[in-house]
């Protein structure tokens, strides 16, 4: 199979390398299990590692029922019981069900708030991050349910879409209602395969394509995220996270395990309690994660492969290339980069990979915005500001995980209405694709899916 596959390929383009987006970094699995395979070449120790490394990511924390519980490091408040919680089967959420009082672990809020001194800082009573649960005798904040409005528009063909526009509400709320001044800014869990290569990317590669000023006025302007490192205790280039808000992946990673199950290392060694919950602060433990497991859940973070593409018409999959080019999709989501060669891991090393992403910040528009009023978000990142995310294994997303649904809160329910919600620097792009044909539209959509 794979090797008809390749042949297709073969006709398709005379780029070949394209047929394995992640260079040595490929699997040719194509079933429910494609996210989850080492890169092929990981060996003895290192095999071992990435294997207690998924052990530890699939882990459901757990606590005893009593009221003072004996806990295995959960909590005391948190989003989920696991890291596969929100990345199943190391694939992507879909973000809040439309039901009143229910919480959806593969969706989650930061909060922040403009102070009076006009700062941007985690919210006096709810912390950096919404928590909808808590150990036995430590109340959760509250619940979140969506609901959505329609927004509807044409394609220049006359043919009519329809879009849904996620409303949050929040209820139950434990530490009262949420101000004007609060930026909430909802987050699904994004797949996980090909993060090594993407932190091995050189970071004079990734600033070759800033442009904060537009000065070769082709209406993009990608913006670094430069953020403050718990490892080198300075500022450096952000990576990871849906805005760039994090430098590595043990960053990432760490930051994750705190925010999102309270489980503490010695880079977060903090519960994420406020200081008015005082139920939640009486049950801080010291650190819950040694820093030998961490660096071995990171390896299997750095490790995971990428799915070969799939090629099954190669005509119209190069048309739909071509038009994603000329609309100019290719300026924020740049094809292809060389990694560098810092990585203690060979096979992350002087890689040609295709993974469809400049790493930059970009304004998205207002729809798309967490806040309307308050700029400031994450670090340099505002509120407008999302970092352009991957495409590489995008059309194996309802193999694995069983949906469709795309971009940062999962609003857009297909590939489509993603383009469609594009706006402030893409704007231009989003109307020259509502320009295109039906078939040009079905091409395109068809390339992203081939990725």
């Amino acid at each position: 199979m794979i090797k008809l596959i390749s042949l297709l390929f073969l006709i398709f383009t005379a780029n070949a390398n394209e047929l394995y987006p992640a260079g040595a970094g490929t699997t040719s699995d194509l079933s429910v299990q494609a996210f989850s395979h080492p890169m092929k070449s990981i060996r003895g120790q290192d095999r071992r590692d990435f294997v207690v490394g998924n052990s530890f990511f699939q882990t459901v924390w757990v606590t005893s029922p009593s009221s003072t519980p004996i806990r295995d490091g959960l909590g005391p408040i948190y989003n989920a019981t696991s890291c596969a919680a929100c990345h199943f089967k190391d694939g992507r959420g879909r973000g809040l069900p439309e039901s009143d009082g229910r919480t959806d672990i593969s969706l989650l809020f930061r909060i922040r708030v403009k102070n009076d001194q006009g700062n941007i800082v985690p919210h006096p009573e709810y912390g950096g991050q919404f928590q909808p649960f808590g150990l036995a005798g430590v109340k959760g904040e509250g619940e979140s349910h969506v609901k959505f409005t329609k927004v509807t528009g044409q394609f220049a063909d006359g043919s009519l879409f329809e879009l849904q526009k996620p409303n949050y509400i929040f209820s139950k709320l434990t530490q009262g209602k949420f101000k004007d001044n609060t930026i909430l800014s909802p987050r699904v869990g994004p797949q996980m395969i090909g993060l090594g290569l993407l932190e091995n990317i050189k970071v004079e590669d990734i600033l070759k394509n800033v442009d904060p000023n537009d000065k070769n006025e082709d209406g993009i302007s990608g913006r670094a995220n430069f953020v403050y490192s718990e490892i080198t205790k300075s500022k450096v280039l952000g990576r990871f996270g849906w805005k760039a808000g994090k430098p590595s992946l043990i960053e990432q990673n760490a930051a994750a395990f705190n925010g999102d199950i309270g489980v503490t290392t010695s880079l977060f060694p903090e519960e994420e309690c406020s200081y008015v919950q005082i139920d939640c602060l009486s049950k801080m433990t010291a650190i819950d994660l040694e820093d030998d497991l961490l660096n071995k859940v990171t390896k299997y973070t750095q490790l995971l492969a990428v799915p070969v593409r799939r090629i099954d018409n190669p005509e119209a999959i190069k048309k739909g290339q071509r038009s994603f080019s000329q609309i100019g999709c290719q300026s924020c989501h740049t094809p292809s980069f060389t990694t560098g060669d810092n990585s203690e891991y060979a096979i992350l090393n002087n890689q040609r990979i295709y993974p469809y992403t400049d790493m930059l910040l970009h304004d998205m528009g207002s729809d798309l915005a967490d806040h309307q009023e308050v700029l400031a978000n994450e670090e340099e990142a505002t509120t407008y500001e999302w970092r352009t995310p991957p495409l590489w294994g995008l059309g194996m997303i309802e193999t694995v995980n069983g949906h469709s649904r795309y971009l940062h809160d999962g609003r857009a329910r297909n590939l489509e209405e993603a383009i469609l919600w594009h706006g402030g620097e893409a704007l231009k792009v989003r109307e020259r694709y509502l320009e295109l044909s039906k078939q040009e539209r079905k091409n395109l959509i068809n390339f992203l899916k081939s990725l």
